[in-house]
């Protein structure tokens, strides 16, 4: 059932939207277990995969630029967000799939776009190859897929991510979010570093406080050779890709050009001035995609 937005558990509202979880099958063992997904609008599904540690509200800005054309599903990605936080529960990339999978084959979404950012751009891809019966599209930004990943960012990044990885103390560095410093961290995914917005990064602390989200903070940092291995499953998408890149993103020329080989059909966009978070900064540009995607497929086809 969806909450009213006085009951939401997030303070930041997207007009439009309701909160709504979706319940594990049977036992818990082996689930991702309760997903938290926000959902509105009209038309055919669009599916929101969001960044490393981030959550559904990730979208605010892209939200209400396409929610009249598109019926919008956000989704909180196993143990981030609200999604629950499964002791012992696998972040590498195909157990967070199964759990992507399972939004859409549960709620029984067909004629799916996948826009994913980030982590959620390999995972967009990746549920694409598994599921082509149900995927029409997916928009890829900024795929997560490359060694070094946020640590590229900035010699902060570096250092806190290796911290949050050690042995030992790294649960404990992954504990304490001194507001400057995590604030600092994302901004180094920002060309505009204005477009990070003080109650997006209050909503992150606020998460980051969770029970047990250090946890799932670590496991997260660590996936990345999971989502690099995905890349082998690239070629397997049979749906039409948009590619898009900021200018000033974490990945290398060489790994836009890897992906491009990988994905030779997709079109492929880079967005001036644009860093990591282009949903956050440039909203405009993936709409545009989206929803000139369905102005085109609209048009009749001429008669032979």
């Amino acid at each position: 059932m969806p909450l009213t937005s006085n009951d939401s558990l997030s303070a930041i509202q997207i007009p439009g939207t309701e909160e709504h979880f979706l319940d594990p099958l049977g036992s818990n063992e082996g689930s991702p277990g309760r997903l938290r997904y926000l959902s509105g609008g009209k038309g055919p599904a669009l599916v929101l995969l969001h960044t490393v540690r981030t959550q559904a509200e990730h979208f605010r800005h892209l939200i209400p630029l396409v929610q009249e054309r598109y019926t919008v599903y956000a989704l909180d990605l196993p143990g981030m967000g609200y999604s629950e936080i499964v002791p012992g529960a696998s972040y590498e990339e195909p157990a967070m799939r199964e759990a992507v999978k399972s939004l859409i084959t549960r709620l029984d979404l067909r004629d799916v776009t996948l826009l994913g950012e980030s982590m959620g751009a390999t995972l967009a891809l990746t549920t694409a190859a598994d599921l082509p019966e149900r995927v029409r599209r997916v928009v890829a930004i900024n795929a997560y897929d490359y060694a070094g990943g946020i640590k590229r960012s900035s010699l902060l990044a570096r250092f806190v991510v290796t911290g949050a990885l050690a042995p030992v103390v790294g649960e404990t560095i992954a504990s304490v979010q001194p507001k400057p410093i995590v604030g600092a961290v994302l901004r180094g995914g920002f060309g505009d570093t204005a477009a990070l917005r003080d109650d997006y990064l209050d909503e992150l602390l606020k998460v980051g406080r969770r029970p047990g989200y250090p946890v799932v903070a670590r496991a997260v940092y660590a996936n990345l050779p999971s989502l690099i291995a995905a890349r082998a499953r690239y070629p397997e998408v049979s749906a039409p890709v948009h590619l898009i890149y900021g200018e000033t993103d974490w990945s290398r020329p060489s790994d836009r050009q890897a992906n491009k080989q990988l994905l030779p059909a997709a079109e492929f966009v880079q967005v001036p001035g644009a860093g990591h978070f282009i949903v956050l900064e440039r909203p405009d540009v993936a709409a545009k995609v989206l929803n000139d995607a369905l102005r085109i497929a609209s048009v009749p086809k001429a008669a032979a």
